[in-house]
């Protein structure tokens, strides 16, 4: 306990779970969106949008996320100038960092939240696509006041285990240099590398206490929202 102690004042693990917190939220609003429009290209009637949803999420999925956070940094930034901050503000290279992280994470995590929510479409029984042709809606207003609000409810358990997973994979944002707190653990091992123990402990039980009410949470807001059939 004393080690612990003497880590957590020497050490600001606030500040790094903050920045985590910030990741996780972010990219969660972002991979919401995106896999929501993907979602609704995979349901689509046109045989392009499709094909061009189903390659999305088969490429994405497939593809480890160290490389694409590494590409949002090197490609996009190193190579393109793709800039996501303003170059002027003195906080230019942490604040370009961390939305390049949160890009990367929400176009790796949205190819998940889009196959939660197809699952949760598949669970939408097809006469509610029928009525809402009978009475002369189109696809995208059916998706939008039918379909897609039945298929949420049906979709809260997958998408919460994507928002647990996004929030462990924040981790994976220090490759890129974003002071979150596995860049921070890192740091405490390689200065204070006789009480590992008690790092591990501190960051294990950080990521517990994020990740554990939110799947308690979830879990009771998906029974909750459980359509009866």
């Amino acid at each position: 306990m004393e080690a612990i102690r003497e880590l957590l004042d020497d050490y600001d693990v606030l500040a790094a779970f903050l920045v985590t917190i910030r990741l996780t939220v972010f990219s969660a609003i972002f991979s919401l969106i995106i896999g929501t429009v993907i979602a609704s290209m995979r349901v689509s009637p046109i045989p392009s949008l499709r094909t061009t949803g189903s390659l999305y999420v088969n490429l994405v999925r497939n593809t480890p996320l160290t490389l694409i956070i590494i590409f949002c940094s090197v490609g996009l930034w190193g190579q393109l100038g793709v800039e996501l901050a303003d170059r002027d503000s003195g906080t230019f290279l942490v604040d370009n960092a961390f939305r390049l992280a949160v890009l990367g994470l929400s176009v790796y995590h949205s190819a998940f939240v889009a196959e939660a929510l197809r699952s949760g479409i598949n669970t939408v029984p097809v006469g509610q696509a029928e009525a809402a042709r009978a009475i002369g809606l189109s696809f995208v207003p059916a998706l939008r006041l039918i379909i897609l609000p039945q298929a949420f409810r049906g979709a809260v358990a997958p998408l919460a285990n994507v928002l647990i997973a996004l929030t462990k994979n924040t981790t994976v944002a220090s490759a890129i240099g974003v002071a979150e707190a596995a860049a921070l653990m890192k740091t405490m091992i390689e200065n204070r590398a006789d009480v590992l123990f008690a790092v591990f402990a501190i960051f294990a039980l950080g990521f517990v206490i994020l990740v554990l009410p939110t799947g308690i949470l979830l879990t009771a807001l998906s029974r909750r929202l459980a359509v009866q059939r």
